[in-house]
C-alpha cells in the first residue's frame, strides 16, 4: 500500500476539514499525519488507521523554532520515504513543501486555501508572497479549493497558468451531510447549555478567531443593531489565535449579553444546528468550507465578497455578499435577514439543495483519490 504524509500545523483544520478524507483514504492508502497535537484537541472521529505524529509546529512566524521543525521533518521524510507529501495550510506548505524536496520525496503536493499576504502591505506582502511562491516551486503538484483563488494566485505571479487546478468541483473538503444536518433535538440542547433562548435568530461565525476574519467588524455591526432586534445573538465559535475575548466583548457594548464566545469547538455540526445564519466576513479566505457546513445544515450565508468565498456563496441564491472591510453593508446584510424571515428561510432551502447535490465530503473525498492516482502514477 502507497504511503501517503499529510503535514498540516493545527488539528483544528484536521477536525474541519480532512475528517472523511482519511476515512476514504484509508481505504486506498496508509495514512501519516504530522500536526501539532497539543495545540487544540483531535476530534474523536479520526480514522483509527490514521497515524499520528506529534511535531511541535508553531503557526505564527518563528525563525528558530521553524529552522527545528524544518530539520525535523527533514530527517523524519529521509527515514520514512513516504511515495507522498501533502501540505495544508501556509506554515505548514513552506516547511512541509521544503523539507520534503530536501529529502529527495519524489510526489509533493500543497493545497493552497487561502492566502495571508492579502492583507498585508509592503515588505511584508512582498516577503510572505514569495514564500508561497517558494511552496509552489518546492512542490511537484499544486492545488487550490476554489476555481477564483487558481486564477488569483496565477493573476498575482505566484505561480505560472497551468501549473495549478482544482480538484474536483472546489473546496477543500466538501461536506459530511450525514453530521451536517437539521437537528431539532441538538438545536435545543446547545442553545440551552449556552442560555440562549429557543425563539432567538442567532447568526453564528464558526473558525478562528482573528482580525483577518472580520470578527470585530461583525461584533461592532452586531452591537449597532441589537438594540433595535432584541431577538438577534451572535455565536463565535472557534479558538481564539490572537486573545481578542476581551476585545470583542468591549466592541460589543451593551449586546455583550447577547454575545457568547465559545473557543473550544469539536463538534462544529452542533453549534451550526443552533444557529440561524452563518456570518463570513474574512478579509482573505479560501473556499469556505463552513459556508457548505452551514448550508447542509439549512442556514445562508453572509460573506463577504472576496475570491474563494464567491465560490461558495450565491448571491441573493444561498446567502447575501457585502464588500469587504464595509461594516454598514455588513450590518444592513444582519438586518435585511433579520427583518425577511421567508427571504432567508428561501436562501437556506437553497443552501441546502446545493450543498446536498453538489458537495458531498464522499465526492469530494473520491476526486481526491483521483488526484493522488493521477500524481502517484506519473
Amino acid at each position: 500500500m502507497q504511503r501517503v504524509c499529510f503535514v498540516l500545523t493545527s488539528p483544528f483544520a484536521v477536525n474541519g476539514f480532512l475528517l472523511n478524507h482519511f476515512k476514504v483514504l484509508a481505504d486506498n492508502f496508509s495514512i501519516t499525519l504530522v500536526v501539532n497535537a497539543l495545540e487544540y484537541p483531535l476530534s474523536s472521529d479520526l480514522d483509527a488507521r490514521v497515524r499520528v505524529v506529534h511535531l511541535d509546529i508553531a503557526r505564527k512566524i518563528d525563525l528558530l523554532s521553524d529552522l527545528k521543525s524544518l530539520f525535523w521533518l527533514w530527517r523524519f521524510f529521509r527515514r520514512e520515504r513516504f511515495d507522498l507529501v501533502h501540505s495544508l495550510t501556509p506554515k505548514a506548505g513552506l516547511l512541509g513543501m521544503l523539507s520534503a524536496w530536501l529529502a529527495g520525496i519524489r510526489c509533493r503536493q500543497h493545497t493552497f486555501t487561502g492566502q495571508v499576504w492579502v492583507t498585508r502591505r509592503g515588505l511584508s506582502r512582498y516577503c510572505l508572497k514569495q514564500l508561497d511562491s517558494l511552496i509552489a516551486v518546492c512542490a511537484t503538484s499544486v492545488l487550490a479549493d476554489s476555481a477564483s483563488q487558481c486564477a488569483f494566485l496565477v493573476a498575482e505571479s505566484v505561480i505560472k497558468p497551468g501549473a495549478i487546478h482544482v480538484a474536483g468541483p472546489g473546496s477543500i473538503s466538501g461536506v459530511d451531510t450525514t453530521r451536517f444536518a437539521p437537528n431539532p433535538m441538538v438545536r435545543h440542547m446547545v442553545r440551552e447549555s449556552l442560555k440562549i433562548p429557543d425563539g432567538a435568530l442567532v447568526f453564528i461565525a464558526l473558525g478562528r478567531m482573528t482580525r483577518d476574519k472580520g470578527v470585530i467588524d461583525l461584533v461592532e455591526s452586531f452591537k449597532s443593531l441589537s438594540s433595535k432586534f432584541p431577538r438577534a445573538w451572535l455565536l463565535l465559535a472557534g479558538p481564539d489565535e490572537e486573545d481578542l475575548a476581551s476585545t470583542l466583548l468591549e466592541a460589543a457594548g451593551a449586546s455583550a449579553d447577547r454575545l457568547r464566545l465559545e473557543p473550544k469547538v469539536v463538534q462544529s455540526a452542533a453549534y451550526l444546528a443552533a444557529a440561524d445564519v452563518l456570518v463570513l466576513p474574512s478579509y482573505r479566505e479560501g473556499f469556505g468550507t463552513v459556508v457548505l457546513e452551514a448550508a447542509a445544515v439549512g442556514l445562508p450565508a453572509i460573506a463577504s465578497r472576496i475570491y474563494g468565498l464567491t465560490d461558495a456563496v450565491i448571491e441573493g441564491v444561498t446567502g447575501v455578499c457585502f464588500p469587504v472591510g464595509d461594516r454598514l453593508a455588513l450590518q444592513a446584510a444582519l438586518e435585511l435577514l433579520i427583518q425577511n424571515d421567508v427571504f432567508r428561510s428561501n436562501l437556506g432551502t437553497q443552501a441546502r439543495q446545493r450543498a446536498l447535490s453538489e458537495y458531498s465530503s464522499d465526492a469530494i473525498s473520491r476526486a481526491w483519490v483521483k488526484q493522488y492516482s493521477i500524481v502517484l502514477s506519473k
